[in-house]
């Protein structure tokens, strides 16, 4: 059988991939602490379970409209107003299988082959695999901590090209937790549009980012300063409904009956079950629920930021927004892969390898979920203590 180059090109999802391996070990009997996957161990509001077991008693369970319910897109727009405090035509709102639906959706809306288009690295490695799998030629901008692992106007500038046709930006970021500052990305977008180039924001942890001291708000989004901007994002990560596949986009009016189309074709609708039971996030009840827990969130960062301290593993920038750590673990002498690997094996702790985000400090990264339980993360932390001190030479602290 003749396997497609595209096919081929897809190289394994690494935390994953060490899920698996974590599996198999569980599977043999030992005790796994799993930071590898950015799945909160909270599950959904108990509201959206509940009625989720209301409406599973009725059979009737059809197709919704391609775009989604409509009840449902008037909720997210809603969403917006009370979040954010921005006035959104629900129209604009498309409800999708899960984020990575809407990044396949809007995919094969922008993207023609051989479209370049500007991805950070480090950044979530299924975004650019959408891209490369509609032909475009993704160039991956490399980034550090004095950008805080993000792109930055100047970046963008320096990387833009006759070719470029678009952006992708996540904020706050998958693997480093760190966000574009509200006017940096205002003027990215703006040099983008400028230049006649579509963006694509990813906002999944958007509502999981640190409140402002002086506002009392997380972070805007993005589509108070640029409306023409594509946005994804998910009931996975700020309602804790992973394994549910409901996200959304929020698109530009003329997007709207492409999307439709599109999702008509490519999955029909989302879960209309899934659907129905995702009103129920959007109850003060439900909302104060996962204010909570993203109270709890901050917490358990603290705590892991002092864990890693107190073993002498560098954090090189501290996140402030969604659940992840990019741990630089070059002074242990081992590569990313080695020390994943080996810490699975020997401290039975699953982390994420570097080299799944990109090029650019791969190999002397690791990346670390903070969504696990606090015991799971104490735990974790005192086997990752002893098992870099077994190393033989453990880094002093903040080197």
């Amino acid at each position: 059988m003749k396997i497609s180059q595209r096919a081929q090109a897809i190289t394994p999802f690494l935390a994953m991939e060490f899920g698996k391996r974590a599996a198999e070990l569980e599977a043999a009997g030992h005790s796994v602490i799993r930071l590898n996957l950015g799945e909160p161990d909270f599950g959904a509001p108990p509201a959206v379970r509940a009625e989720l077991q209301r409406i599973a008693a009725d059979t009737a369970m059809p197709y919704t409209g391609a775009l989604g319910l409509p009840a449902l897109r008037e909720a997210i727009a809603g969403f917006y107003q009370q979040a954010h405090g921005l006035s959104l035509n629900p129209e604009r709102v498309v409800v999708t299988a899960g984020a990575s639906a809407a990044l396949l959706l809007l995919t094969a809306a922008l993207v023609d082959p051989d479209d370049e288009v500007l991805v950070g690295d480090p950044s979530y490695p299924c975004n650019r695999q959408f891209l490369s799998g509609f032909g475009a030629q993704v160039r991956l901008v490399p980034t550090d901590a004095r950008s805080r692992f993000q792109l930055d106007l100047a970046a963008v500038q320096r990387h833009w090209s006759a070719r470029t046709r678009g952006l992708m930006i996540a904020t706050p970021s998958n693997p480093t937790g760190t966000s574009v500052a509200p006017n940096e990305l205002a003027a990215i977008c703006d040099w983008a549009r400028q230049h006649g180039a579509w963006r694509i924001v990813d906002e999944i942890y958007l509502n999981l980012s640190d409140t402002d001291a002086a506002t009392g708000h997380t972070a805007p989004t993005i589509l108070a300063a640029d409306p023409g901007a594509c946005v994804i994002n998910s009931f996975s990560k700020y309602f804790g409904m992973t394994g549910w596949r409901l996200g959304w986009a929020v698109v530009p009016d003329e997007l709207v009956p492409v999307m439709e189309r599109l999702a008509q074709n490519y999955y029909i609708c989302a879960s209309t079950p899934a659907q129905m039971a995702a009103l129920a996030c959007f109850t003060p009840e439900s909302i104060a629920v996962c204010e909570a827990r993203k109270r709890e969130f901050g917490e358990r960062r603290t705590l892991v930021l002092q864990g890693l301290a107190d073993i002498g593993l560098h954090v090189p920038v501290a996140p402030d927004g969604a659940f992840y750590v990019y741990i630089d673990i070059s002074a242990t002498g081992l590569d990313a892969m080695q020390f994943c690997e080996r810490a699975l094996q020997e401290a039975h702790v699953a982390l994420t390898p570097g080299y799944d985000f990109g090029k650019c400090g791969g190999a002397r990264h690791v990346r670390l979920s903070y969504a696990a339980s606090r015991e799971d993360l104490q735990e974790g932390m005192a086997r990752l203590a002893g098992f870099v001190k077994a190393l033989g030479s453990p880094p002093k602290p903040g080197t």
